[in-house]
């Protein structure tokens, strides 16, 4: 298990990632939806709505995604996928009609590379950030996340993790998520974007460590609590 804080009052989010080659989430939902890609055109730049196939429960308006073909670095079940190689990246505008709101996000990453960025937002305000440096620290000694796992790429480019990650924010909502690529080192690349309000979180429950114990974990960590500058994240393996 890996923590770090950079604030007592923050939102708490809990990240964990599933079996290998899984390619969806295992987490429970009172309202859920997945945006696959597999209907969209192969593009750059794409812009569209989406109702992650809820019949208008949830709504996403995406803005700047370019979708591709299925190959070695990405699409589940050999399909289309979502990529970015830009810094400005893109984003995904979230709203709903359940009145508690939108607290969970999830996809599969494929092809991880050192680029690769995540930002949850509410109201235009930055609640929590995930990079690369994150996901490597997550799967750090698990070699069997290593490499494509799909047929026809299965095995293909098996220096970089392939994982569906989850993201539960435990005590708030949000209403924006932006994926990017800074420094541009290749493209970000995910699929099955899952968003809803969840009720049990997939894999092993998660118990949050006193105030004592962040103190110590961020000792630990160096200066790791400065360079995450958005809320308290916790990191647990599923």
């Amino acid at each position: 298990m890996v923590a770090s804080a950079t604030s007592a009052s923050a939102a708490t989010f809990n990240v964990t990632y599933e079996a290998p080659g899984v390619l969806n989430s295992t987490a429970t939902f009172s309202s859920s939806g997945v945006e696959t890609f597999d209907s969209r055109p192969i593009a750059d730049g794409q812009s569209f709505n989406t109702d992650f196939g809820t019949g208008g429960v949830i709504s996403g308006a995406y803005t700047g995604v370019d979708i591709r073909a299925a190959n070695q670095y990405g699409g589940a079940s050999a399909t289309n996928f979502a990529s970015i190689a830009s810094s400005q990246g893109y984003s995904l505008a979230l709203s709903t009609t359940d009145p508690r709101g939108i607290n969970y996000f999830g996809f599969w990453l494929s092809a991880l590379d050192g680029g690769n960025n995540l930002a949850f937002y509410k109201a235009g305000v930055l609640q929590f950030t995930f990079n690369a440096g994150d996901v490597t620290t997550l799967l750090a000694g698990k070699p069997a996340y290593a490499g494509n796992p799909n047929a026809p790429f299965e095995g293909a480019n098996a220096n970089q993790p392939y994982a569906f990650l989850n993201f539960y924010d435990t005590d708030g909502t949000f209403d924006q998520v932006v994926f990017s690529e800074a420094p541009q080192i290749g493209g970000y690349e995910s699929d099955n974007h899952t968003v809803g309000f969840f009720t049990s979180q997939g894999g092993t429950p998660i118990a949050v460590p006193e105030p004592t114990s962040w103190a110590l974990m961020l000792l630990g960590f160096g200066g790791l609590g400065s360079v995450l500058r958005a809320r308290r994240r916790l990191l647990v393996a599923a």
